[in-house]
């Protein structure tokens, strides 16, 4: 998300380059390429216009301090400004209740359903909720069905009533059930239409009145661009609701969205939604997605994404492993495994001050490590943990049960054995733990 976006705002600031102080004339150039990349970004023109207007009212006149540039400055409040437009600072979601009621909005193929699922299981693992998932979508083919799966898959119970077409009913029966059962957290997942409707918003306000939730989300693709901000304005109307949803931010979306829908509902971005596994949820924090816009990356969540899946226990069984030579192939699957569980590696990626954009270009997804394992898994258990062993006619068998060729095991095999010898280097010469991979908190 946001690479068109950021390539404009960069080529904005060029203009700026060599100039020792920000002028009317120099600035006017620059947010005049500004507002063009705002608008290509699919960003509300009102919004674009009061966006540039601001920035240059605080632009013009500046002196340039000794140790900056006028890019380097008009970046700055770029920055602010782009995390003010967004809503200035993260907001929490209101989960206080007996139980607390969340209800959720929007349209058919918005993503309400899996960002349900989703929110469930980060409230479940990271906040202590007993969440209950209560299925109101009677209309959509199969719509329970995929509620229950994945409940299944987070360990969340699923209420739905299959023979009931009243949702409102269904939606008191599911509270009733959750404070019988000692839940103190309901998700209601409610139908939604191809377009907006007088039955649709009728129903869903019915909904609201009938169980009078603590939360309400308004769930958006942001594919959809300006269409999403003016929807989100329509159920506004109607619902009064406490925040936004971007689902499908991992998608080509030019990400106009993001950056004008809290200006134009005055309502935050709670959550968005960065991929299809059921932790691909991130808390939306506006200064943070200002960094990623201008280059910056975003290392604070890379960070949090690393100590949600860091475990201390297995990382000193593997800084043992690693003093004695022991480190194996299994050991190392082990941490591909919980690489890939901080989510999509190309987002990722773009958290890292520089890396992004070295890698604008290059096909990085959840099957960069697919060989890999591949060949590992081909490997027999004695041959995992003493790789020393795989001789010539073993490589061959490995390769033709991996789908691979004798070349990439034995490249595998390489990269490997330098990354310990590298990794058993720092603990040695250092005596300090060793900057492990992520690990699974256990």
């Amino acid at each position: 998300m946001f690479e068109n976006l950021s390539e404009r705002l960069e080529r904005s600031f060029k203009i700026l380059k060599g100039e020792g102080r920000i002028t009317e004339i120099n600035v006017a150039e620059t947010l005049k390429d500004v507002r063009r990349a705002l608008l290509d970004a699919d960003v509300n023109y009102k919004v674009a216009k009061s966006f540039t207007d601001t920035v240059k009212e605080k632009a013009i006149g500046q002196n340039v301090l000794t140790s900056l540039k006028p890019s380097q400055l008009m970046v700055k409040i770029v920055h602010d400004e782009l995390s003010s437009l967004m809503g200035g600072t993260a907001t929490d979601i209101n989960i206080k209740g007996s139980p607390a009621v969340i209800l959720m909005s929007g349209l058919q193929g918005s993503g309400k359903t899996t960002f349900s699922g989703k929110l469930a299981n980060l409230l479940r693992s990271k906040r202590g909720k007993q969440p209950m998932l209560v299925a109101c979508d009677v209309y959509r083919p199969a719509a329970i069905e995929q509620l229950r799966i994945l409940g299944e898959q987070i360990g969340v119970p699923v209420y739905c009533e299959e023979e009931n077409k009243n949702p409102v009913e269904i939606a008191r029966h599911g509270i009733a059930e959750a404070k019988k059962t000692g839940r103190d957290l309901v998700i209601i997942d409610t139908a939604g239409r191809l377009a907006i409707d007088e039955q649709m918003m009728q129903e869903i306000k019915n909904i609201k009145d009938a169980v009078n939730p603590q939360e309400i989300l308004f769930v958006v693709d942001a594919m959809t661009g300006q269409d999403a901000v003016n929807t989100a304005k329509e159920f506004n109307e109607r619902l009064n609701f406490d925040g936004v949803v971007l689902t499908k931010l991992d998608g080509d979306t030019r990400g106009g969205a993001a950056l004008s829908i809290r200006s134009v509902v005055d309502k935050p971005i709670k959550f968005v939604g960065t991929g299809e596994k059921m932790e691909a949820l991130d808390v939306f924090h506006p200064e943070r997605m200002a960094d990623r816009i201008l280059g910056m990356g975003d290392i604070v969540s890379f960070v949090e994404r690393a100590q949600e899946q860091f475990d201390e226990e297995e990382a000193r069984r593997i800084q043992k492993k690693l003093a004695k030579n022991t480190f194996d192939l299994n050991d190392f699957v082990g941490q591909i495994q919980q690489i890939k569980k901080m989510g999509n590696l190309k987002d990722l990626a773009s958290m890292i001050p520089g890396v992004g954009k070295m890698m604008k270009n290059i096909d990085l997804d959840d099957n960069a490590f697919k060989n890999i394992e591949a060949i590992i898994y081909s490997m027999t258990p004695g041959e995992r943990t003493n790789p020393e062993i795989l001789n010539g006619s073993r490589r061959l068998r490995i390769a033709k049960g991996s789908g691979t060729n004798v070349q990439e095991v034995n490249k595998l095999l390489k990269q490997f054995d330098e990354a310990r010898k590298v990794m058993r280097t720092v603990i040695t010469s250092k005596g300090k733990k060793m900057p492990s991979m992520p690990m699974r908190r256990r």
